[in-house]
């Protein structure tokens, strides 16, 4: 019985794939390909320091909930916060309205 070298080929990479699965250390997360590959953002709420100018996200998320109006705020579309109250903001009005000061009609 003669075996082929593409079919003993396909059968080394075959055991080398289930080698390299077995000894993955985190089994239920994806192989990475090198270490500067992104993992996926969760969908899930974020958790935010509010800073002087910037914000630094203590948990990853997609979003976070305005204060005042409970919006979900994509995280590349906050602008406005409170740093005192470490509040987000939906927008200009909502941060006005929390304040108390009634904008000019």
């Amino acid at each position: 019985m003669q075996f082929s070298p593409r079919i003993c080929c396909r059968w080394w990479q075959t055991k080398r794939n289930y080698a390299i699965l077995a000894s993955n250390p985190f089994p239920l997360s994806p192989i990475l390909m090198n270490r500067y590959e992104r993992r996926p953002i969760s969908v899930g709420e974020a958790e935010v320091e509010y800073l002087d100018g910037e914000f630094r996200i203590l948990r990853p998320g997609a979003y976070v909930r305005c204060a005042v109006t409970a919006v979900a705020i994509r995280i590349e579309d906050l602008r406005y916060w409170n740093v005192d109250l470490q509040e987000p903001y939906a927008g200009p009005e909502a941060k006005l309205q929390r304040l108390g000061v009634k904008p000019k009609a």
